[in-house]
């Protein structure tokens, strides 16, 4: 057995991994307990990643127009399509849309192609969607995109500020870091902002429930409160920082009354929250997406950077605002200069000495002499015709990105695009005249950097299948190609961290804030024995050790002080409106699913605990647009539309909607959320406002629902709604349409793929006054499908009926069973799922309180282990625990 030490490939927690290949060729992976950012945990997602190491919808081959070709024809194409656009159009008629995903290797060696050969800057990447603003508003106080913390001061505060940000399911590990922190020290106070009552929210001792947008209204108010109060560090903000006077007098008077209006919230909560922020100083505050994905993205991160430069509270043990990003290589993404607007090591493209301290390292023949184009004006820009050649790598916008039809439309009409991804099949791909096929997680080498600026190794410990390649070779293929072989030599990704170590060191002297020139000299060997470290780390320094920053000054401006800048409250750049679209869409991550599920809806582990897209609505909502519980809704905005089932539950904010973010046209009919969203941005940083989209909400008016588990995945599904999810042996799928089948029993067979004289036996039932009617068809004495009919949303044990599936059913009164859809006394149901690690259900977690005595969460974990190993479904188990109790005293 060998093992390998490597780091996740999801969210920017960056938890190690050790991977371990048994002596049956598989693999399984454990948190690696010697790594400092998740010392052993992972999350359900990681704990799975084993699970989705299968080849099945890889992309393996080169293949242009469809049809499979070598590697020297594809690349051939590629470079010549790009040197020819170039010629004709200019350079700006081209782009790169790369992601956080690729590894910092990967990221350098494109950023260098595009930025200084061919001589554009429209290389973005969708870490612009995640945490755009944030960089920009670092740059904005301190001069630098610098995250000041680390993940321990979570652990020192004595206040832990967690805005916009649902930590328990988006960065789980780190999430438990603070609950086990927070459970040594129970005076640790944790204050959680966000219009949803989310499992993050269930743990604070404070949550403020604002509303969606007004976050700059919340943190100006502090900033008022705290002047005053006379909380300022004098002696900080007049050694230290400059504008303090415009920033106070922007944020307005100190009127808690004003605030409440502007935000929604109970004078009384405001009030509380300023007063504990106010006497902790030992105070945290992290951010995520619900600031940072905003028209007024960039203002949020600086009103709240704004009062911890006032009171000083930044840099030291236990204080600062503290940055999480969403994907494993956001932070690596930055440091290369992989946004439109950077160069490579945290230097300026608008800054003339930055562009020729690059330009001299790489000994380019050009430079991009100004930003390019952020993603939301790229797409339209190629939508519009003025991009003509665009290469995709490792990401799906017709998915992720804002009026993502708007994207699908202009990918159609583009004249050329190249993508290079690991799916064969993914609705990006669909749109792709060349798709050149990548090494995944688990077959490539690099480097990425997690969110407290950590640099650690991803290693291969798979062979590489088919013709997949890694992605810098891909990139530096195309410029040997382009004529500049001598520039991308690389002989492995060694090579290229050792060159941009070294253009690190470059001119800086402790001016900029990245530098990592220590392991500018690194050979192959030290490279693949790389342990993680934290940068800076300059030529000269010693190994080891961790930094943070700005306790003393020294910020990165030209004075070396930091800005205070002002941040007048301005509403999102839509409004809602009563008569048209009177609620506010919200779109997110869930616990068990990543992105566009191209890796996690492999493994029916984590599909299993939501296995359908949804939205969540407050009940006063529901009733006011006629949708039930567990209906179907579709939702629309004037950019598109989507169709989900509805959760109603009070944790949602009144007027306000959330759906999330992950269903694509492969696992839904139509549940692209984002051809829903808006694609207004942020001015100074470009990140669309993904939090914020007026929406009307209306029933879909089913004429029938239907509910199936089935051996194999249908070919074409004949619904006007269905919703597909893998499952141990085949698939569960839920269906819905406005008009109903002339025969259900040609409806089952076509779902099925069964030709009529195919030898299945067909059991069925039908209550055809009452249209409920149920199906179950064997072959060879096992179940191959089953499928339920009802005008109403179907009432089953779908985890105890998908377990079914390939099961033998000799008894006839056992197949007779299995119509009823339940289990049946003396049977086994475990119920939703709850704990996906170790595949708890409610009704389990329900008979272990009413049944085993379990009160509390720690004695449901003693029982059936649910909750015990990356502990995101801690909360719900709570949620379960207080529901039985409030049940039981009635």
């Amino acid at each position: 057995m060998a093992e390998t030490r490597t780091t996740c490939p999801y969210c920017g927690v960056g938890c190690g991994i050790v991977a371990r290949q048994e002596a049956d060729g598989s693999v399984a992976v454990a948190g690696d307990p010697d790594h400092p950012a998740n010392r052993g945990r992972l999350c359900s997602k990681g704990s799975a990643l084993a699970e989705t190491l299968a080849l099945d919808d890889r992309l393996l081959h080169p293949l242009v127009n469809g049809r499979r070709v070598a590697w020297d024809t594809a690349l051939d194409l590629v470079a010549d399509r790009f040197r020819e656009t170039v010629r004709r159009h200019g350079p700006d008629a081209v782009a790169f849309y790369v992601s956080g995903q690729l590894l910092t290797e990967d990221y350098y060696v494109a950023n260098k192609l595009m930025k200084g050969f061919i001589g554009a800057a429209n290389i973005d990447t969708n870490s612009r969607l995640c945490m755009a603003s944030s960089v920009a508003g670092h740059r904005r106080a301190f001069g630098s995109d610098t995250v000041p913390g680390l993940y321990e001061d979570l652990e020192l505060a004595d206040l832990v500020v967690l805005t916009g940000s649902n930590l328990a399911w988006c960065h789980p590990v780190l999430f438990q870091r603070l609950m086990a922190a927070r459970e040594a020290r129970p005076e640790m106070k944790l204050v959680v902002i966000d219009p949803r009552r989310t499992m993050t929210a269930r743990a604070a001792d404070l949550h403020l429930a604002l509303k969606p947008g007004s976050d700059v209204a919340l943190f100006n108010g502090l900033l008022a409160y705290l002047a005053a109060a006379g909380a300022g560090d004098t002696a900080f903000i007049q050694h230290h920082t400059t504008g303090i006077q415009e920033a106070v007098v922007a944020a307005g008077a100190d009127d808690t009354e004003a605030t409440s209006i502007a935000t929604g919230l109970p004078v009384v909560q405001l009030r509380r929250f300023y007063d504990l922020f106010c006497r902790t100083g030992k105070t945290v505050t992290v951010y995520s997406q619900g600031v940072n994905q905003s028209s007024a993205g960039t203002d949020k991160v600086n009103s709240i950077i704004n009062c911890h430069l006032f009171t000083g509270r930044i840099g030291r043990p236990g204080m600062g605002p503290f940055s999480v990003t969403g994907q494993p290589n956001a932070m690596g993404g930055r440091e290369v200069g992989g946004l439109a607007n950077q160069l490579a090591c945290h230097m300026e493209i608008e800054n003339p000495e930055h562009r020729r301290i690059v330009q001299d390292f790489w000994q380019s023949p050009v430079m991009a002499q100004r930003p390019g184009l952020k993603a939301v004006d790229l797409f339209a820009a190629v939508r519009a015709g003025r991009i003509k050649a665009l290469w995709i790598a490792g990401t799906n916008p017709v998915d992720s990105l804002p009026d993502a039809d708007g994207v699908r439309a202009a990918l159609s009409a583009c004249p050329f695009v190249v993508v290079s991804d690991v799916a064969r099949h993914t609705d990006t791909t669909a749109c792709a005249h060349v798709l050149l096929p990548a090494a995944a997680w688990g077959e490539k080498d690099g480097t990425v950097t997690n969110s407290e600026r950590r640099i650690s190794r991803q290693r291969a410990f798979l062979p590489r299948p088919g013709d997949a390649r890694p992605d810098w070779w891909i990139f530096a293929e195309v410029g040997r190609r382009m004529g500049w072989a001598q520039a991308f030599a690389y002989d492995g990704p060694a090579a290229i961290f050792a060159e941009y170590a070294a253009l690190s060191g470059i001119g800086n002297d402790g001016r900029r804030d990245f530098d990592i020139s220590r392991h500018a000299g690194m050979d192959a060997a030290a490279y693949d024995g790389l342990a993680p470290f934290q940068w800076p780390s300059p030529a000269g320094a010693a190994s080891g050790g961790e930094t943070r920053f700005f306790a003393d000054g020294g910020f990165f401006t030209a004075d070396r002080r930091a800005r205070f800048v002002p941040t007048a409250y301005r509403p999102p750049a839509e409004a809602v409106t009563a008569e048209d679209y009177p609620l506010v869409l919200n779109t997110g991550r869930v616990r068990d699913q990543w992105h566009t599920m191209t890796r996690t809806a492999k493994t029916p582990r984590l599909m299993s605990h939501i296995g359908e897209p949804f939205i969540e609505l407050h009940p006063d909502d529901a009733v006011a647009c006629g949708i039930g519980p567990a209906g179907l809704a579709i939702v629309e905005s004037r950019y598109g539309r989507a169709i989900v089932r509805a959760l109603v539950t009070d944790a949602q904010r009144p007027g306000c909607v959330f759906v999330p973010m992950h269903w694509t046209d492969r696992y839904a009919a139509r549940a692209r959320i984002d051809a829903v969203v808006n694609p207004h941005a942020d001015p100074v940083s470009g990140q669309p406002e993904l939090k914020h989209t007026p929406v009307r909400v209306r029933p879909f008016g089913a004429a029938w629902y239907g509910f199936a588990v089935l051996t194999a995945r249908p070919a074409e599904i004949g619904a006007g709604y269905w919703a597909i999810a893998p499952v141990a042996g085949g698939w569960r799928l839920e269906l819905a349409d406005t008009e109903t089948p002339a025969s259900w029993e040609a409806f089952i067979g076509e779902l099925c793929g069964l030709p009529a004289e195919s030898g299945h036996e067909v059991l069925a039932y039908h209550d055809a006054a009452a249209s409920r009617h149920r199906f179950a068809v064997f072959r060879d004495g096992r179940l191959v499908a089953a499928l339920f009919v009802s005008p109403d949303p179907v009432e089953a044990a779908r985890g105890w009926l998908s377990e079914q599936i390939g099961q033998a059913f000799a008894d006839p009164q056992e197949r007779l069973r299995l119509l009823a859809g339940r289990a049946g006394a003396g049977r086994a149901d475990r119920g939703a799922i709850i704990c996906s690690c170790f595949s708890v259900g409610l009704n389990q977690i329900v008979a272990a309180v009413t049944q085993g005595g379990c009160l509390t969460v720690d004695e449901v974990g003693g029982l059936l282990q649910a909750g015990t190993n990356c502990g995101s479904c801690r909360s719900e188990i709570g949620k379960v625990i207080d529901g039985v109790r409030v049940q039981n005293a009635s």
